[in-house]
């Protein structure tokens, strides 16, 4: 049943002749009646069979990730001849499957730092004639994404060089509770040839270098699926200056070469990371009086290697490395090969040089990790600073009321980032450390700076809590305003008592979904919380040198108890976040539900291309866009028919998307109809720049006919407002949901209330689709080419 072959592409054997030379169309394809709705599903996924209504579907075109489907009925309908007001052929893009298809999936939960700084990226404020500051921005962003892949590595270096084959393996208590570790300890072994400090470091280097090669095999395999998928490229037209949003420049979503480069710096920082971790202690060592003067020189030669390939990877991350302005095609292949291989053989070299015999050397302590914890907090502490001040001036140039947290959402976004990535780092390193040591203080456990970053954890738990509190406050008192609106919109004028628990569930309904809009002010208050109890934990560790707990001791009794209890219970929440962590990615590998869950948080994290993190999840959009585009191209072209993009929730973002990638001759012909949509309400406030006012209002007048529908009982649909008389032509007034109040002839059953689903059950959908279809206009009613415009037109339809 299924048919790989694209229709629209073979519309010719269809039946459908070629335009004539005045711009007509001619053939049964051609008929003024043939339209089309092309439905693109929201977040969370749906079946094409839910999507059509219809359980007999056909794959049109399309793979096993994503695809379209008609109903089997529709399957040859551009052959049948069609009345003017006859119904649309109906087909439905399913995409996901690029978020949630399998098992791998669930490794995604371990880059979900990355994600979250790589939207810090877009979140900037609206900016025009300011190219350098903006450029100054992704600069910043994209040195906080380097910094969160120096201290992935690092805590993993932590773990098996530091805890395992330095501490424990190092002291004998330790190593006889872990049988494991005898070929690696003096003592159990018998001084046997792994035992050394520095090869044992070296043979624990394999954990991390492992981890920095998978991350590399992910983003290299992710790479080749979704940023090397190429748009359609079209000859440029006048009105392509009228856009006002980056999504649609040519080369916006094909970030195949940029990726490259990024990837290629974040390796190379990985293994690098790893190669300071190895040589340090060995180097340290090599110093000291009476050292071997030809190792300690080795030593310094590996330092100057080491600094060398560190300025190598930071001038790759400061260049950008691509252009947006057209479809840049190229590959820095050996930038590509040889940074990261480079890496790695200076790794090799520093594992030999570290595993050469040293008679005499015993591990004792730490190695010297509380230093690189503590530069890499203050480096990101201070990066995000200056991020905040580029983006206040950003927004001081161009105002926007709407967006959020007056611009500042994308360095908020970025502290978030940090705190992840430091809590995910510290939590691992104390389950191990626990783990390896438990009861019996037998080693000293891992940096000062982690154990301080875990007492914090409390702390910003309790602003947390007080806002949610706030944020119920708040419900309440919205749900006591909404109760006299919801009697007033469904006051039928009978005079007869309404429901009181009816119309407190709509209330409530109502009063929830507002809370989105609250998002900006919760955000706003746990990052700066997060950044100040940051800032507090790295200058107590550097200020002490010893544990919360420690530093307290001779102090107040209150202020040791709430010392040791923050310490206490910081330890715990990290064991039980970590513990909650792991299973539910083990849950999500098995479980295809829970791993749609997860797909959920994808949908909306990864819509965006990985400009800042190549390790991030991969960005859908750089395939679903690209098919959307080639879909409606291909088919208007191939028809001269009419086309509504119905898009509902994330699927109204990739419509606009697609629309904004269309030539503005086929943008013209297309219609859009957007439900649940979270264009203004949420794209619109946290990414001004992408879709701010300016660049939604340049979508309304580039497309033939705009319509949106909304809920006032939809948490993350809302009207579009913009400006002028646009923002009534655009957005219809609230649907009323649910439909009917009470039992009547028409709805006999009490009706539910659908809050972000199923807009296609209102009649209003149905309307407003078939008030596009009578606005557009078939190919064959546009007037022909002006005189000198027909060979541009046909340069166009060439590249594609």
């Amino acid at each position: 049943m299924e048919h790989a072959e694209e229709r629209a592409s073979n519309a010719g054997a269809n039946g459908t002749a070629e335009p004539s030379e005045g711009g007509e169309r001619t053939g049964a394809g051609a008929t003024t009646g043939i339209a089309l709705e092309l439905l693109v599903h929201g977040v969370g996924g749906a079946t094409p069979g839910r999507m059509l209504n219809d359980p007999r579907t056909v794959r049109i075109t399309g793979d096993d990730t994503a695809a379209v489907f008609r109903r089997v009925d529709d399957e040859e309908a551009e052959k049948r001849p069609s009345s003017p007001g006859g119904a649309p052929i109906r087909e439905a893009y399913v995409w996901c499957n690029l978020t949630s298809g399998n098992g791998t999936r669930a490794l995604w939960l371990l880059l979900l730092p990355f994600m979250v700084v790589n939207l810090a990226h877009w979140m900037r404020p609206t900016a025009r004639n300011h190219q350098r500051t903006v450029r100054f921005y992704g600069l910043l962003v994209r040195l906080v994404g380097l910094t969160l892949t120096v201290l992935l590595v690092a805590a993993a270096c932590e773990v098996a060089l530091d805890l395992t084959a330095w501490q424990c393996a190092g002291t004998r208590a330790c190593a006889e509770a872990h049988s494991w570790l005898g070929f690696l300890s003096p003592t159990e072994s018998g001084g046997g040839w792994w035992s050394e400090p520095g090869r044992r470091l070296a043979l624990a280097a394999v954990v991390p270098a492992a981890l920095t090669g998978l991350l590399w095999v992910l983003s290299r395999r992710t790479w080749s699926a979704y940023e090397s998928q190429q748009p359609m490229a079209h000859a440029p037209e006048p009105a392509d200056e009228n856009i006002r949003t980056a999504l649609g420049r040519p080369g916006f979503w094909y970030g195949r070469r940029l990726v490259a480069r990024l990837r290629a710096a974040h390796t190379a920082a990985g293994l690098l990371t790893v190669t300071a971790a190895v040589g340090s202690a060995a180097a340290r060592h090599d110093r000291e009086a009476g050292g071997p003067a030809a190792l300690a020189a080795l030593a310094g030669l590996l330092n100057v290697a080491l600094i060398a390939g560190t300025v190598a990877v930071v001038w790759v991350v400061c260049r950008r490395g691509r252009s947006e302005r057209r479809l840049d095609k190229e590959l820095d292949a050996r930038l590509v090969r040889l940074l990261p291989a480079g890496a790695l053989v200076l790794l090799l070299l520093t594992a030999v040089y570290a595993g050469w015999s040293r008679p005499g050397w015993r591990s004792t302590g730490r190695l010297p990790g509380d230093t690189t914890f503590g530069t890499l907090a203050l480096l990101q502490g201070l990066i995000v600073v200056v991020l905040a001040v580029v983006a206040h001036l950003l927004y001081r140039a161009h105002p926007d009321p709407r967006a959020a947290m007056r611009g500042l959402g994308g360095p908020a976004v970025a502290t978030l980032a940090c705190a992840l990535g430091g809590v995910m780092s510290g939590g691992v390193s104390q389950r191990v450390a626990d783990w390896l040591d438990g009861t019996g203080g037998t080693i000293e456990g891992p940096p000062v700076l982690l154990t301080w970053q875990a007492s914090v954890i409390p702390a910003v738990l309790l602003v947390v809590l007080g806002l949610i509190g706030w944020l119920a406050r708040r419900t309440l008192q919205l749900r006591r305003t909404e109760l006299d609106a919801v009697e007033h919109d469904y006051d039928d004028g009978s005079g007869e008592p309404m429901d009181a628990a009816r119309t407190r569930r709509i209330a409530r309904m109502r009063a929830m979904a507002a809370l989105t809009d609250r998002a900006p002010r919760i955000l706003g208050v746990t990052s700066a919380v997060t950044l100040l109890l940051g800032a507090a934990a790295l200058a107590g560790a550097r200020l002490t040198d010893e544990t919360p707990g420690e530093a307290s001791h001779g102090a107040y009794a209150l202020l040791q108890g709430a010392a040791d209890t923050a310490q206490a219970l910081g330890s715990w929440l990290i064991g039980v976040g970590f513990l909650l962590f792991v299973t539910w990615g083990r849950r999500a590998y098995k479980d295809p539900a829970a791993r749609r869950t997860i797909g959920i948080l994808w949908d909306v994290g990864t819509f965006w291309p990985r400009a800042s993190h190549p390790f991030a999840p991969p960005c859908y959009a750089e395939r679903a866009v690209p098919d959307l585009t080639w879909r409606m191209a291909t088919w208007t072209e191939a028809t001269g028919g009419r086309l509504v993009i119905s898009g509902h929730s994330q699927g109204s973002v990739l419509a606009a998307a697609a629309a904004w990638q269309l030539k503005p001759s086929v943008r013209k012909r297309v219609a859009l109809l957007t439900y649940g949509s979270p264009l203004e309400r949420l794209y619109g406030r946290w990414f001004p720049a992408h879709f701010g006012p300016a660049a939604l209002t340049s979508l309304h007048h580039d497309v033939a006919c705009w319509r949106n529908l909304y809920r006032l009982t939809d948490p993350i649909g809302g009207p579009v407002h913009l400006p002028g008389d646009c923002g009534p032509e655009v957005d219809r007034a609230p649907l009323k949901d649910p439909l009917a109040y009470g039992r009547d002839r028409e709805y006999p059953l009490p009706s539910p209330i659908l809050g972000h689903s199923d807009y296609q059950a209102d009649p209003c959908f149905a309307e407003e689709r078939e008030e596009l279809l009578a606005r557009l206009r078939p190919r064959e009613a546009v007037p022909g080419p002006r005189p000198g415009a027909e060979a541009q037109g046909s340069s166009g339809r060439s590249s594609e």
